[in-house]
């Protein structure tokens, strides 16, 4: 979990917004019909603009960071309180619009995998009730349904990443050498390409505002010692092959993904943050899925399409979005939600 702040101000929230976004001028028409393909459930436009949560305030717990997406609390010596809010970053600058809902989707989703997996390994999430975390009822309704109360553990300096296809930067790193962080790979693949088995691809952990940096496996060995790095490596493979396989089953393809790990007190390894939402995956509609394209997505690529329209040179402040644009993109975040957990 990053450690910096970022602290937006009042001036920084969203407006009521007039612009209009016509999706035809942006995706072809193939993309058009998905990201404007009925949705599996109905979407309560008002009630979910008006509960979308920018930044939470908590006045009975010592705030510790805000990050790109989430409020982090201390509770105590020994857990911290998680508030997933409904902030979006977009080329590593956290636009001023929330996305209503991402919140509540992203939790919702972290929730199921962290019982999914949990037999090939623990996660954070403590025994210990928002209720008891924050007693004060005001206060929990305020973060219900996008808090966990987790335990205290310390964050491993590095991201697992796992690619299942060639897409993103692992494209274009393909492109100009054969290769993916230094992982030689056949010739001829197409964009969006399944793999010909799961690449292990870690990075470092950047701080707000800065980029990741790919790493190869031994530049993670000399941070974590060969036994602690093989076992993220490889508990990081085995999570994604068996959520990939599970996925699938729904209708959607996890193109690639990225963990982090932490240790608790006894140096046990633990999966910590959130897992395999659309926020830290390529989230991929399967029906939809042609090799030689980028395929659209449940997630924030959406936000991403609209913002390579505009005439902004990615660095802060962002623009905001317009109120379309929120909806879709919140339509998204929540069909991936129905379509894993079926709730």
């Amino acid at each position: 979990m990053n450690t910096s702040l970022y602290a937006p101000t009042a001036a920084s929230m969203r407006p009521t917004l007039s612009q209009s976004f016509n999706t035809a001028t942006l995706f072809p028409p193939a993309t058009q019909d998905r990201y404007n393909a009925p949705l599996p459930f109905q979407p309560d436009e008002a009630f979910a603009m008006q509960n979308a949560l920018f930044e939470s305030s908590i006045k009975s717990l010592p705030l510790l960071n805000r990050g790109k997406v989430r409020d982090i609390y201390s509770v105590g010596d020994d857990h911290l309180l998680i508030v997933t809010t409904d902030r979006l970053s977009a080329f590593d600058v956290i636009l001023p619009d929330p996305i209503p809902g991402k919140g509540a989707v992203l939790t919702a989703v972290s929730n199921f995998w962290f019982e999914r997996t949990k037999d090939i390994i623990g996660n954070h999430l403590s025994d210990m009730t928002l209720e008891q975390a924050l007693p004060d009822a005001e206060e929990r309704a305020q973060v219900e349904g996008r808090a966990i109360v987790v335990k205290k553990l310390r964050p491993l300096p590095v991201e697992a990443i796992v690619r299942g296809y060639i897409i993103g930067s692992g494209w274009k790193d393909y492109q100009k050498t054969g290769s993916v962080c230094g992982i030689q790979l056949p010739e001829g693949l197409q964009q969006a390409d399944k793999l010909p088995e799961a690449l292990y691809t870690p990075s470092t952990k950047a701080e707000v505002g800065e980029h990741d940096e790919n790493i190869d496996f031994d530049a993670t060995v000399k941070l974590l010692g060969r036994e602690l790095a093989e076992k993220v490596r490889d508990v990081s493979l085995r999570i994604y092959k068996e959520a990939a396989d599970f996925a699938r089953e729904k209708g959607i393809i996890i193109a690639d993904t990225k963990f982090e790990f932490g240790l608790d007190e006894n140096d046990n390894l633990l999966l910590i943050d959130e897992a395999l939402t659309p926020d830290s995956s390529r989230f991929w509609p399967a029906d939809s899925y042609r090799p030689g394209i980028s395929p659209p997505s449940f997630d924030k690529q959406f936000v991403r399409d609209y913002l390579e329209t505009l005439d902004w040179d990615k660095t802060p402040p962002a623009p905001h979005l317009p109120e379309d644009i929120l909806q879709k993109t919140a339509d998204k975040y929540r069909e991936a939600q129905t379509r894993v957990t079926g709730s």
